[in-house]
């Protein structure tokens, strides 16, 4: 086989290749092979049809096409790798020249993976803000707490915020009824929000037995956005009475014996959570500094497909919270080709930031053995609410289990360049990351220390023992 790369753009290769007819004469062989069982012909036994009967039979055509369809796919990925190219979706591939006995000539036109100089990812610099946990936010966690522990108590009064209300609601457009636009006997509290534009007002003064009607828009449904009329009636108001916050709710809502020591309780688990979100924004910050040091051309058909998905994900999330599109950017505040415009950016550096750490995990020389793919393969499952059995069973069906692959590579690449990279809050305190645990408390790094004193201990008692394998794949 001889091939020749054209490369086309900065991410788009084209491919030709010229396979010998001697090299196509085992996929002739098995072509026959395979007709031949297909095939009856009256004197011969199913599968035993000799090739020149077939030849008479059916002609050379269609055994000279199957050879081709049989070698094109191995020679295309033969000259791949050849060329050190790595694909980026199916190629277009086109047979140029071939006649009975001749050579085999093709082109394959591809995207494939760009080539660039890998800038330097030791000692990355980045900021973040503070880790604040105010006053004002442990006194949130608290009520929510009390919440939890609240009874709700008739009141023969009209509704008011916070309250707790039985409702009928019915939504009508021109006189009708709007399909899905009616429920009954409902519990909401006032204020809550959410629902629809207009209930919290229309509902507080009203005391159970009275209606009010008011216009709005509907938020779910195949009228999303359409004006409608909505009358509520209140058949029931009910206050919630809070338990008083003190050491005899500390022992019946925690293992704590007092409300102090509960309330130092909620203040740390908020330090940890807000640790780790201080950790997703140094991710982040680190990342967009690698980034800044280099510039990768992008194929424009993966950043394409990436928008659409990335857009298709942001409108299905706002029509299951029955927001629109129109109200979702006025709440941010923000036009339609601002939202793109940011959209798109996010996106380039996305497929950017993919393409540095799959060539970062391939310096580093990164494996992955088994009980890392099963982990990330759990992980994955109860993000998406499956069976982690099941969601296991889809993967390996469907070949998705290289690409489960390449997010943890990619993840090890990025935690390699994070945790090497110095980042420093707000206030100019370096942040823990290296040793950062996954519920937010900050490890001591003894256990590594150890490791490295036992490894040099071994070596200067003269150990020759061979290492276990470690299962990478």
């Amino acid at each position: 086989m001889k091939s020749a790369v054209e490369n086309l753009s900065p991410t788009r290769a084209k491919l030709t290749v010229e396979v010998p007819f001697e090299e196509l004469k085992p996929s002739l062989d098995a072509a026959y092979q395979k007709i031949a069982k297909q095939i009856n012909v009256p004197g011969f036994r199913r599968g035993k049809v000799p090739p020149a009967v077939i030849d008479r039979q059916i002609g050379r055509g269609p055994v000279l096409d199957e050879a081709i369809n049989a070698v094109v796919p191995q020679q295309y990925m033969a000259a791949l790798q050849e060329h050190d190219l790595e694909p980026l979706a199916q190629p277009e591939i086109e047979v140029t020249k071939f006649e009975d006995n001749e050579s085999l000539e093709f082109t394959a036109e591809v995207d494939v993976k760009p080539d660039f100089e890998l800038p330097s990812y030791e000692g990355l610099e980045a900021s973040v803000e503070d880790v604040e946990i105010s006053d004002d936010d442990v006194d949130e966690q608290v009520e929510a707490l009390r919440e939890r522990f609240g009874t709700l108590v008739p009141v023969e009064r009209a509704a008011a915020d916070g309250d707790f209300v039985t409702i009928d609601l019915v939504a009508a457009k021109d006189g009708e009824t709007v399909e899905g636009g009616e429920v009954t006997g409902m519990s909401y509290k006032v204020g809550r929000g959410g629902m629809i534009d207009g209930l919290d007002e229309a509902l507080v003064g009203l005391s159970a037995g009275e209606d009010a009607t008011f216009d709005s828009e509907l938020v779910g449904g195949g009228l999303v956005g359409e004006p409608v009329q909505v009358t509520v009636k209140v058949s029931a108001v009910q206050e919630q009475q809070l338990p008083e916050y003190d050491d005899e709710f500390a022992q019946l809502a925690s293992e704590f014996d007092t409300a102090e020591e509960l309330t130092a309780d909620v203040r740390e688990r908020l330090g940890r959570g807000k640790r780790l979100e201080q950790a997703a924004a140094a991710r982040d910050a680190v990342l967009e500094a690698l980034l800044e040091k280099v510039e990768i051309p992008l194929p424009e058909i993966m950043v394409t497909d990436e928008l659409n998905a990335r857009r298709a994900n942001v409108e299905q999330q706002l029509a299951m919270a029955g927001i629109t599109m129109e109200k979702y950017l006025e709440d941010e505040g923000q036009t339609t080709e601002e939202f793109e415009a940011d959209l798109e950016r996010r996106v380039r550096d996305a497929v950017a930031a993919q393409f540095i750490l799959d060539k970062i995990a391939k310096k580093e020389e990164f494996g992955i053995d088994q009980a890392e793919l099963s982990e990330h393969l759990v992980r994955r499952a109860q993000q998406s609410g499956q069976d982690p059995q099941e969601f296991a069973n889809h993967m390996f069906e469907h070949n998705h289990i290289p690409e489960l692959v390449q997010e943890i590579l990619r993840g090890k690449a990025l935690a390699t360049i994070v945790e090497a990279a110095t980042v420093k809050d707000a206030s100019g305190n370096v942040v823990e990351l290296k040793n950062l645990r996954p519920d937010g408390t900050i490890g001591e790094p003894v256990a590594e220390e150890a490791a490295d004193e036992a490894a040099e201990e071994t070596t200067e008692d003269g150990a020759d023992e061979a290492a276990p394998e470690d299962g990478k794949a």
